[in-house]
């Protein structure tokens, strides 16, 4: 889909689907993991807890590269998260990494659906969990995604440009 394919990162509640959102409104390629890529990764699994949920929660990794491969537009943004990422990081030219404070991650929690992820108290205290050990999110370029959307998607086009010029 893009000559330069990059992934964007974060904890539950950083902005991730939104930041794709507002991608495809500004006319770039954006994929959202949770909707184009997601998979169970064991099929079988019977999850018990906020944990098994979310530790089975990945994406199609032949999707990823297939999607990775198709070079027609500048630049391709993969928006989420996936706990198999590292079985197909090597096709993304960057990672950015959206960040926010825990008391923005507190407000965005309590505003969440009652069916969105994050929205049950085991679901939250895992979330509050990887949000201070940064457990599950790769490495990469900082995005501070408290700003407001516009803002931080801005950032993310800034930063995705230099990379592209540093090439």
């Amino acid at each position: 889909m893009g000559a330069l394919n990059f992934l964007v990162e974060g904890v539950t509640g950083t902005g991730k689907t939104s930041v794709c959102h507002e991608l495809r409104r500004r006319g770039y390629d954006a994929v959202n993991g949770d909707t184009d890529l997601a998979i169970r990764l064991s099929p079988g699994l019977v999850p018990t807890s906020a944990e098994d949920v979310h530790g089975n929660h990945g994406w199609d990794a032949t999707l990823v590269r297939s999607l990775a491969a198709d070079r027609a537009a500048r630049f391709t943004f993969f928006c989420g998260g996936s706990r198999n990422s590292a079985s197909f990081l090597d096709v993304f030219d960057a990672v950015f990494v959206l960040e926010i404070d825990r008391a923005t991650l507190l407000r965005r929690l309590d505003a969440r659906a009652d069916d969105d992820w994050g929205s049950t108290p085991e679901q939250r205290d895992l979330v509050l969990r990887l949000h201070a050990t940064g457990d599950d999110v790769p490495p990469g370029m900082a995005i501070d995604a408290t700003a407001p959307l516009e803002t931080v998607v801005d950032e993310l086009l800034t930063a995705a440009k230099a990379f592209a010029d540093r090439r």
